[in-house]
């Protein structure tokens, strides 16, 4: 997925760097932040520097990096200034001894005083041997941090340092960004609302082998998905193709078929309208509603319009089948006429070539579908399909909106920001 050089545009990023041979991934991190626009600064513990130098850090970020050795009171270079600068504290790699030493409030490194001092949300990337991870005093730190303005980011299972294979590895970077990212630029009006995304061409079989489909990358889809997350959104997107890199977090639900899209879809709009009370079960639809956001569809999926009548299973032989073959083909359920849209605020994809007729043809859709707005695109072929650009006209009942032409990222941006504007 093409991330947005403006995604992170004035926001400061301070990273904090631990002594953890998982400090080669640092880097990278740093350009990722960087690549996005954002401001980045390195504090480093002594232990760190023994993996990496300073120099590294400075290089990528423009900014001279703070440690024991260079902390000054007559400038803002220092622990206290540090963390007023900043808009977001990460630390990673954040290793077993600084967990432990974060957890009980010391601050015997510049790395540690900086931390403490911090006020904000902070997240940390652990990294660490699988039985020092697991070691009851490290869950208990871990615990401790959780109640303490921390956010984790999960480790992952894999061959560590030590040559074992465990639980300890720290995250990929991507995944370090992409949680960074929804601390940053979380939308009190997205945070904790219940939001549906399907994307992808839907996949009809014909025998084993065979199937219909069409051009739909699910690229647009997982844009939104990916949007709405960093917006702090519970997003869950049923798909049959997904983007590389999503949030690692992001539910996603994989299907193929239309009719198992429609019973993903019609399941996760039921638990979508209940949301996660825990009393939910022992409340009216109405207490619900009082309590909860309204949840929001994006129906993005491009569902066949006509699947084989009769799907075979093996596959067919074309000594059977003869020199022509007529396929057979009934019209296909509509999902968007089919599923509940009661107490949900719909938006709806419709991709056109007819550049004559696309608005009208799209804006019927709001009275014929029972839907609240469309987001119309219109193709020029099949070559239209699978780039990582888009534009979109959103077409509310009473007004079109045009969003200019831009990565597909930055175009479910500002579709979120015309679908909130709906609410107000």
């Amino acid at each position: 997925m093409l991330i947005p050089t403006d995604l992170l545009k004035g926001k400061k990023i301070l990273l904090g760097v631990a002594g953890s041979i998982a400090v080669y991934k640092s880097p990278d991190i740093v350009r990722l932040f960087v690549k996005a626009g954002a401001d980045v600064k390195v504090v480093m513990s002594e232990a760190a520097k023994k993996f990496i130098t300073p120099l590294t850090f400075e290089t990528l970020t423009s900014n001279q990096v703070l440690d024991d050795t260079n902390e000054s009171w007559v400038n803002d270079h220092n622990h206290i200034k540090a963390g007023e600068w900043a808009d977001l504290f990460v630390i990673a790699p954040c290793s077993a001894n600084t967990i432990a030493k974060l957890a009980n409030g010391i601050a015997d490194n510049m790395l540690l005083q900086t931390a403490l001092a911090y006020p904000h949300v902070k997240i940390i990337a652990p990294s660490a041997n699988t039985n020092m991870l697991e070691n009851p005093i490290t869950k208990a730190n871990l615990k401790m941090l959780s109640i303490a303005s921390y956010e984790l980011v999960d480790t992952q299972t894999k061959e560590l340092a030590c040559k074992t294979v465990g639980n300890g590895a720290m995250a990929e970077p991507i995944d370090v960004f992409w949680q960074s990212a929804r601390a940053i630029l979380k939308d009190d009006f997205w945070t904790d609302r219940r939001v549906i995304v399907t994307g992808g061409g839907t996949v009809e079989k014909i025998d084993d082998v065979r199937y219909i489909s069409n051009y739909s990358s699910g690229k647009m889809a997982s844009s939104l998905a990916t949007a709405l997350y960093c917006k702090g959104a519970d997003v869950n997107l049923i798909s049959t193709k997904f983007e590389d890199n999503l949030p690692k977090d992001l539910h996603t639900i994989d299907v193929e078929s239309s009719q198992e899209m429609l019973e993903y879809l019609s399941d996760s709009i039921r638990i979508a309208k209940k949301g996660k009370l825990s009393k939910a079960s022992l409340m009216s639809d109405d207490q619900i509603r009082l309590i909860q956001k309204k949840p929001y569809l994006f129906m993005a999926a491009a569902v066949s319009d006509y699947v084989p009548a009769y799907a075979q299973d093996g596959k067919l032989k074309k000594e059977t089948l003869g020199e022509e073959w007529d396929l057979k083909l009934t019209q296909n359920i509509d999902i968007l006429n089919s599923i509940d849209k009661t107490d949900i605020t719909t938006i709806a994809f419709k991709a056109e070539m007819d550049t004559d007729n696309a608005i009208k043809n799209a804006s019927k859709m709001i009275d014929n579908k029972s839907i609240d707005a469309v987001c119309l695109n219109v193709l020029k072929d099949s070559s239209s399909f699978g780039t990582d650009t888009n534009k979109v006209d959103f077409i509310l009942p009473d007004k079109i909106e045009s969003i200019p032409l831009s990565d597909k990222l930055s175009v479910a941006f500002d579709i979120l920001e015309h679908a909130k504007s709906m609410q107000k």
